[in-house]
């Protein structure tokens, strides 16, 4: 692998590269499985008997898939929906509705679990404004399988409509037009070509999103456990928080189940993605294959427009109404109208501050080391055979593929003890996350590199190393002010979603140390909803505001970069 990456580069820079990634993406599932297999021992008192015998595992590994596979429909449902009217059609705004429908994705899960449940129920300020709240004491029917389901499924949309947008843009509109020269009807163009073409690039994004729902922890956290409905992390969770001398070995095993869970769905998600890679002869990524008249492609941006406004327009507004009124359940007016919550964040609120702090210098931290280990990375792997690249890119990966409870707990088992020779302890710092999220994020701010340094002219570099350039001199003045843009793009995609996490830093935060994530839910379940409903719309703000900038960047960027850029 050294001489497969070396060519002329630096060997001291290529054997530093290796060894970070070795340490971040496979020394933790190294542990992890170490740990669990240390567990397999035959004996009514082992762990993984004890774990296989508790109810509580089967319930919650039921739960797990019930919701996951029906969030992987709903998914389905609006991914598809959304993939086929903006890659097929004649709509028009579609790098608006894109943009729109990409946002509950890039929104942190417990801040779309918190608009939704400010948005339904007895104490929704939306609905007393309105007049039209339930009756107090009426239940909440987000606090239920079907209510974490349909948050997830909304989430998880924009997952499938990436993955299936991608095989109907590459689809030759000329075999749509051959069927109907040769009279096939609407029905029979969906039957007989276009579903056959995408079934493949369907059946992957079904997988993923269903890998992605059963890594989810926000949701069923926020949602589940007030109704004591407990899901696979949220059992890990609560596992954790009960600490005694057997939470480590009980939660190594709960992990490796949910990683088993996911293994499977990543492998056939893989699977289909192959499978969806064929080739097709004619003019692909031509768009517009339905040209619809006027009165019918109205009717469809109007489909299009209302399921925006009521999967995140509604929401997002009952989140604002929330953060604007003294307590939940008293309906917005001119009397009730306050902006204390604001004001007590920015003042009054130590952990407010600490947690943007925090999380500030965790994301700014991360994005900023990735972008430096992945300039040299991506430089260095486009000039890698297929098979090198392949096997490096998997190892890289399977840190994000992984549940973010699984990678938690791997941290915890790898730096429980003090690292040897400098007998330094890690775990209870801000030190265990950003490790952990170097771990997790790295495929982020590499594959945007990588996209850049494949489209590289190599003849430059050689004119260069001709007139004496040296690797690093080449790396410096050439490959980086050409690759500059995605490079910032990946910084900052690693910056967006780094900030708002919760499923990583949930289990690995210690007082004085929480992040916005973890401060929102810790709000949201002391009671203190109102406090947790400002500091989220803050969030929303920084994320639609970085989103943005990424999209103002788009033109610059290689193509599929920034994933709601047509």
């Amino acid at each position: 692998m050294l001489r497969a990456l070396s060519g002329d580069q630096p060997r001291w820079l290529v054997a530093l590269i290796l060894s970070l990634i070795l340490l971040l993406s496979l020394t933790p599932s190294l542990r992890l499985m170490v740990e669990a297999l240390s567990q397999l021992e035959l004996g009514s008192e082992s762990p993984l008997a004890r774990v296989l015998r508790d109810g509580a595992t089967w319930q919650a590994a039921y739960h797990s898939l019930y919701t996951s596979g029906l969030a992987t429909l709903i998914a389905l449902v609006l991914g598809a929906l959304f993939a086929c009217a903006l890659s097929l059609t004649n709509v028009s705004g579609r790098q608006w509705l894109v943009f729109c429908f990409m946002l509950p994705m890039m929104i942190p899960p417990q801040v779309t679990a918190l608009s939704w449940l400010q948005l339904f129920g007895p104490s929704s300020p939306l609905l007393n404004s309105l007049g039209i709240a339930p009756a107090l004491g009426s239940s909440q029917p987000l606090y239920s399988a079907e209510g974490i389901a349909l948050l997830m499924g909304i989430q998880h949309a924009p997952l499938v409509f990436l993955t299936l947008r991608s095989s109907l843009i590459n689809m030759p509109a000329e075999l749509i037009e051959a069927a109907r020269i040769n009279g096939a009807s609407q029905r029979r163009v969906w039957l007989d070509v276009i579903f056959p073409l995408c079934r493949s690039g369907l059946v992957a994004a079904a997988a993923i999103a269903f890998v992605s729902a059963l890594g989810n922890f926000g949701i069923p956290a926020m949602l589940g456990i007030p109704a004591s409905y407990y899901v696979l992390p949220t059992l890990i969770y609560q596992h954790m928080a009960g600490f005694g001398q057997s939470m480590l070995s009980d939660v190594a095993v709960l992990s490796m189940l949910i990683g088993v869970l996911a293994l499977i769905g990543v492998l056939v998600q893989q699977r289909f993605v192959r499978r969806a890679q064929y080739e097709l002869l004619g003019h692909t990524g031509r768009a517009q294959a339905f040209v619809l008249d006027s009165r019918h492609r109205l009717l469809l941006q109007l489909l299009l427009w209302t399921v925006l406004a009521l999967i995140l327009v509604a929401p997002l507004i009952a989140l604002i109404i929330s953060s604007l009124v003294p307590a939940l359940g008293v309906a917005l007016d001119s009397d009730t109208f306050t902006l204390s919550a604001y004001v007590e964040m920015l003042t009054r609120q130590g952990s407010t501050a600490r947690a943007f702090g925090n999380s500030l210098l965790l994301a700014s931290g991360a994005a900023l080391f990735l972008m430096c280990l992945s300039l040299p990375l991506g430089w260095m792997m486009s000039r890698m055979s297929v098979r090198a690249r392949t096997s490096l890119n998997s190892l890289i990966e399977i840190p994000y593929a992984l549940p973010g409870v699984v990678l938690a707990i791997a941290c915890i088992l790898l730096f429980a003890q003090p690292l040897p020779v400098i007998e330094v302890s890690l775990y209870g710092s801000l030190a265990i996350i950003f490790i952990a999220y170097l771990a997790r994020f790295m495929s982020i701010a590499l594959k945007p590199v990588q996209a850049s340094a494949g489209q590289l002219d190599g003849s430059l570099e050689e004119a260069a190393q001709l007139a004496g350039a040296g690797p690093l001199r080449r790396l410096v003045q050439i490959v980086l002010p050409l690759v500059a843009p995605a490079l910032f793009a990946g910084g900052l995609l690693v910056f967006l979603t780094a900030v708002n996490e919760l499923t990583v830093s949930a289990l690995l935060w210690s007082a004085g140390n929480e992040t916005l994530g973890v401060l929102v839910f810790n709000l949201d379940e002391g009671g203190d909803s109102v406090l947790a409903a400002a500091i989220s719309v803050v969030i929303v703000l920084m994320v639609v505001a970085l989103m943005l900038l990424l999209s103002l960047m788009g033109r610059w960027l290689p193509q599929g970069v920034i994933p709601w850029r047509t």
